[in-house]
């Protein structure tokens, strides 16, 4: 992610806790993040993990995908490959692409997943009760735990479900695992 939208992304971070009139300390409490790191994250000091950014936007009620799109110029119907947001959280071994983002009065989303052999990422709940989400793996193997469930997805399988808890995305290996993710806001 380019240094304009991480800029762009800690000022609407800190936008989003201001309209709601919280505290540094209340939305360190919300979210579980200590109130230094939301500090320095707001002002663009340090740039979010994928499980640090999924906690403030489980406290925001918004997927990941809003908060990175409402970063971002109004989207076009047609969005070409090579204007599709890529955000990396190298941390984690883990790249998300955008590829239909978030658009007023549509419900749905497409994003593009790619995780390192051994990649774990385990997100806290979802942003958005009850979101729809289809998995399907285009190369490699992923494993899904969500709703009580630990699930390997393979090459062409799909995995579907509401989110309603806790979840987990983790490439067993050896090789990376390409994937995309419908969402659904319900």
């Amino acid at each position: 992610m380019g240094e304009d939208i991480e800029a762009r992304l800690a000022a609407r971070l800190a936008e989003l806790r201001a309209e709601r009139g919280w505290s540094l300390d209340e939305l360190a409490g919300r979210a579980d993040v200590s109130r230094s790191t939301l500090s320095r994250l707001e002002r663009a000091e340090i740039s979010p993990t994928a499980a640090l950014l999924g906690r403030l936007c489980a406290a925001y009620e918004r997927t990941m995908s809003q908060v990175l799109a409402e970063v971002e110029a109004e989207p076009p119907q047609l969005v070409r490959a090579d204007r599709q947001t890529v955000w990396r959280d190298e941390a984690s071994g883990f790249t998300r692409r955008s590829v239909s983002p978030p658009h007023p009065g549509l419900r749905g989303e497409v994003v593009e997943g790619l995780l390192r052999p051994g990649a774990d990422i385990a997100y806290d709940g979802p942003p958005v009760p009850g979101l729809e989400q289809h998995i399907w793996v285009l190369e490699g193997a992923l494993e899904v735990t969500a709703g009580g469930g630990v699930h390997l997805i393979r090459t062409g399988d799909c995995l579907r479900f509401r989110l309603w808890g806790r979840s987990r995305f983790r490439c067993p290996g050896p090789d990376p695992v390409r994937y995309a993710v419908m969402i659904v806001l319900p």
